[in-house]
């Protein structure tokens, strides 16, 4: 299967656990890597055949920009959940990392596979 990605979307948002976090904005940044059947785009050149990335990315930047969840492991799924449920994806591979979370370390975060459901 082909494969469309968007990689190193940071996007700002309150997230953690701890009171100073509940009262900040702060990095994370998504990897996506999405199935995507790239032929039939390939052969027509036509925009409308493809899965649109910049939708994807605006439609994630809109959520998680707003949320305010305190696990990253919550977040990542439903960025997932709406990939997968509101376009043309059949798989998603999800990165998310929390820059700077821990000292020493660039960042922390999750991985995440999820298919749509049949």
């Amino acid at each position: 299967m082909d494969k469309v990605f968007i990689e190193a979307l940071e996007i700002e948002c309150v997230i953690g656990i701890y009171d100073w976090e509940r009262k900040i904005r702060q990095p994370i940044v998504l990897d996506i890597e999405m199935d995507s059947d790239n032929r039939k785009p390939a052969a027509s050149d036509n925009i409308a055949d493809t899965l649109d990335y910049k939708a994807i990315s605006k439609r994630l930047i809109d959520f998680v920009g707003q949320s305010e969840f305190g696990l990253v492991e919550t977040l990542a799924e439903r960025c997932c959940a709406i990939i997968l449920e509101e376009f043309a994806v059949t798989r998603v591979r999800l990165k998310l990392s929390k820059v700077g979370a821990v000292r020493g370390a660039k960042a922390v975060g999750v991985i995440l596979e999820r298919t749509r459901a049949a």
